[in-house]
């Protein structure tokens, strides 16, 4: 085993956060991280490093999860079913589906990071989430080293949540995920956010797969900066879900704050809104920051440290929940 000493992981998260890992080692296989947890128990995961905050240098050994491949399990007349290594790139995969001529997944394009944590937080945009598709989650249990399979209903999956950040939590590495997708008759969700305004500005009425994916990609180009060139994590905050009581007080206050409907009373209000009232939209704060285009996403320009971003979080949490009266929660997985 190639166990490195000392190594950055600048390069391994989207936040281009400075911070160091003591020992670390990159793992391409499910034996070869079947040996490592024979000896090792306490360890710390990194695979595309899209969805957390390094705050310090991590002191246990950093396994960094490489496993690559796509394999199709079987199909019938209407789905295709498929298995996807933990390492794959969450977009590439995505492109290969749309390239396949494969639907279910096209409206999570450009998600950062990869399908092995897509699970996790229950990854969605634009009316899908990712448990719409997913069929199964292998994994390794930590503490034995054996393979273990849930099902979509024991991932007990929730708006950005899942087993694995509950009680499952720290117990598994997730080695692959399992998807059911259509061959034919696609189910196109062109409804939420931009989509249609988009597809009407370049006269499609009958849209594609490409059609919807570009759509998106287009869109999130538009207002979400690309962490190679600005280091970030997508959004930073969860949409929080009040009661409608509490959004009609609020609605009273603010008669344009914008809403989607949860249940018959369970109001979703856009987090990236309640950001850009409260004056921090554009802000900076020496190298940390929220984007200009995107309130949602804060941003290291350059040298901010993780302390730094999550200072400028918590700054944010504690101004909206002075101004409105909701609590905003961390979407991304902060190492403190």
């Amino acid at each position: 085993m190639n166990i490195q000493q000392n190594i950055s992981l600048k390069k391994f998260n989207t936040f281009g956060i400075s911070v160091n890992a003591k020992r670390f080692i990159s793992v391409d296989s499910v034996y070869l991280l079947q040996q490592i947890l024979k000896q090792e128990k306490d360890i710390f995961l990194i695979s595309g490093g899209s969805n957390m905050l390094l705050t310090k240098d991590i002191e246990k050994l950093v396994i960094h999860i490489d496993f690559k491949g796509i394999s199709i399990d079987r199909e019938d007349e209407n789905n295709v079913y498929l298995t996807v290594n933990a390492g794959e790139n969450w977009h590439e995969f995505v492109l290969w589906t749309i390239n396949n001529d494969f639907g279910g997944i096209e409206n999570l394009s450009l998600i950062p990071g990869n399908v092995g944590t897509c699970p996790i937080q229950n990854i969605g945009a634009y009316g899908v989430e990712v448990k719409d598709v997913i069929t199964k989650v292998e994994a390794l249990e930590i503490e034995t080293g054996k393979l273990v399979s849930f099902s979509n209903e024991v991932c007990d999956f929730g708006y950005r949540n899942s087993i694995f950040k509950n009680e499952e939590k720290g117990k598994y590495i997730i080695v692959a995920v399992s998807f059911k997708l259509t061959k034919n008759k696609h189910t196109l969700n062109t409804s939420y956010g931009a989509i249609e305004t988009e597809l009407k500005s370049k006269n499609i009425d009958s849209p594609s797969l490409k059609d919807v994916s570009d759509a998106v990609i287009a869109i999130r180009k538009s207002k979400l900066p690309d962490p190679k060139e600005i280091g970030n994590s997508g959004s930073f905050f969860k949409n929080p879900v009040i009661s409608k009581e509490q959004f009609l007080e609020l609605k009273k206050e603010n008669p344009n704050v914008p809403s989607y409907t949860v249940s018959k009373t369970e109001i979703k209000v856009p987090a990236g809104w309640l950001v850009e009232q409260s004056g921090f939209k554009g802000k900076r704060f020496g190298d940390a920051g929220v984007h200009e285009k995107q309130a949602l996403v804060l941003v290291n320009y350059g040298n901010a440290s993780g302390i730094e971003i999550y200072k400028l979080a918590k700054k944010i949490q504690e101004t909206v929940l002075s101004n409105f009266g909701i609590p905003l929660e961390i979407e991304v997985n902060v190492i403190a």
